[in-house]
């Protein structure tokens, strides 16, 4: 095992698919520079002609991308911050996510979109939310949303080996994080939940940025004899019902944790499948637990308040087991 920030691990895990296949491409806003880090050092070993600079033109980013994936490339597009992923939606609910079915099958678009999403930095709304929610409704897709550096690193080496195609959803503010991840190589499967903490009283369902503040909640609950099984999603579309559904059947509660707002919420979706598949083993009405219906506030302390806290976790637990 090796210990390196999440930003590191997702560096290591292009520089390998990039050495893997040569007809992985990455294409982005100054990925020659290595925003953030995780494209950093790549144009160096790869060249230009595979790590291109592209302008500031998110949605031509993503139509870019569809091109060249449907003429026999794989590539791996970078949209600096998720904000602007609502710039590139034409490109990705229009085309990208039905381009195969519009075909019949016969157009393959084996592309990744990968972004930077969530507080943190106090650097206002349009560099500070959470957008996965808005694309997990079109067909087509594939959704991730890495909580550890160990699966930013596996998830985003099976995107890039998958011939649908994926957006990945990386949060900034874990970036710098330093965690364990294996020295060799490996590959996390889409649609397969990681279940945490086992836990027999209530299910906790969080989402990237959120699981380690639902693993700080379910510590504090222990010790006042409340048992929260902790769930990490991983991936969002598709979803791993089989193992929230049981989960909940046996806990009887649910509460889904996530740093998006609660309208139209990841958290909504999974409320309404397990009232329609598992509504019977209810002991309690699922909770969600999100951001406030509002733009995320200015400043660090407006931030704070905005962002759901383990505290805040803590509570709505307890109100759901009293």
């Amino acid at each position: 095992m090796a210990e390196m920030p999440y930003a590191a691990a997702v560096n290591r895990a292009l520089a390998e698919e990039l050495a893997h296949d040569e007809r992985v491409v990455l294409l982005g806003e100054d990925v020659r520079a290595g925003m953030f880090g995780t494209t950093s050092g790549l144009v160096q070993r790869f060249g230009e002609d595979r790590v291109i600079n592209t302008p500031i033109w998110e949605n031509g980013i993503a139509g870019m991308a569809l091109g060249l994936a449907i003429t026999g490339l794989r590539p791996i597009a970078e949209v600096m911050f998720a904000d602007f992923m609502y710039l590139a939606m034409d490109q990705i609910a229009n085309q990208i996510a039905s381009w195969t079915y519009m075909t019949g099958g016969q157009t393959s678009v084996p592309l990744v979109i990968r972004t930077a999403g969530g507080a943190g930095f106090a650097i206002g709304y349009n560099h500070s939310q959470v957008t996965e929610s808005a694309f997990v409704g079109p067909p087509g897709l594939k959704v991730v949303a890495p909580s550890n550096a160990a699966d930013a690193y596996g998830l985003l080496k099976t995107a890039v080996r998958d011939d649908d195609p994926v957006l990945v959803f990386e949060h900034k503010f874990l970036y710098f994080v330093p965690q364990e991840v294996p020295d060799e190589e490996f590959l996390v499967p889409l649609g397969k939940a990681n279940v945490l903490r086992p836990g027999d009283d209530v299910t906790i369902v969080a989402i990237g940025s959120m699981v380690g503040k639902a693993l700080e909640a379910a510590e504090t609950l222990a010790a006042e004899g409340i048992s929260a099984e902790v769930i990490d999603p991983r991936t969002l579309v598709p979803l791993d019902q089989e193992t929230i559904f049981g989960s909940v059947a046996r806990t009887g509660r649910l509460v889904t944790v996530e740093e998006g707002r609660k309208r139209g919420s990841v958290g909504s979706e999974i409320a309404a499948e397990v009232a329609e598949k598992v509504f019977g083993s209810l002991k309690a009405p699922v909770v969600r637990v999100a951001a406030p219906d509002i733009p995320v506030p200015p400043g660090p302390l407006a931030e704070s308040m905005y962002v759901p806290s383990a505290e805040r976790i803590v509570e709505t637990v307890r109100g759901l087991v009293a």
